[in-house]
């Protein structure tokens, strides 16, 4: 009896799927959908969503890509003083806007594992050209992936490899500018 209990309960974990669906602010991550499609259903990223619409990126990052998006948080977006933030999402302020967006963009498909690797080889920090113009510095410490803007403000990676359809999304708990 023993026996067919574990074969069953055996053939019930090889039939379920083999990854458990990504959840990011309450929402499941579809890896058929694009980055777009599946940012705005993230409660964790409603200003990085308005802030995209403002700045005129929703049809480049629902594109065909591939694009690696370091993604901030409404928490993160909340380290920046209410009055910057809305002045920033001002259209007279929209191209400011997109180089801060853009910013978070590297044009690559980047997974966690091959940014590490890209770290190891280069002996502990990885330069990130991103779309926007900046260098970001990357650096790991045990399995969290830090970016570091021109400006010494440095980013945590709070959820990685989050599947998408035109590239990956990191979750990151600070906004990184461009040198100021």
């Amino acid at each position: 009896m023993k026996t067919i209990l574990t074969a069953t309960a055996l053939a019930a974990a090889f039939a379920m799927p083999a990854t458990a669906q990504m959840m990011v602010g309450g929402a499941p991550m579809l890896p058929e959908r694009n980055i777009i499609e599946n940012a705005v259903n993230s409660a964790d990223h409603t200003t990085l969503v308005a802030a995209v619409q403002a700045a005129e990126l929703v049809e480049t990052l629902s594109g065909p890509g591939p694009f690696t998006v370091f993604a901030p948080t409404n928490r993160a977006f909340g380290q920046i003083s209410d009055e910057s933030l809305n002045a920033l999402l001002q259209p007279e302020n929209k191209a400011q806007l997109q180089q801060i967006l853009a910013c978070h963009v590297v044009a690559a498909d980047a997974m966690a594992m091959a940014i590490k690797g890209m770290i190891d080889d280069d002996g502990g920090a990885h330069p990130v050209e991103t779309v926007g113009g900046c260098t970001l510095q990357a650096t790991y410490r045990g399995d969290e992936i830090m970016l570091t803007d021109e400006n010494g403000r440095t980013a945590s990676v709070t959820i990685a490899d989050v599947d998408q359809s035109n590239g990956v999304i990191h979750v990151i708990d600070r906004v990184l500018l461009p040198k100021q």
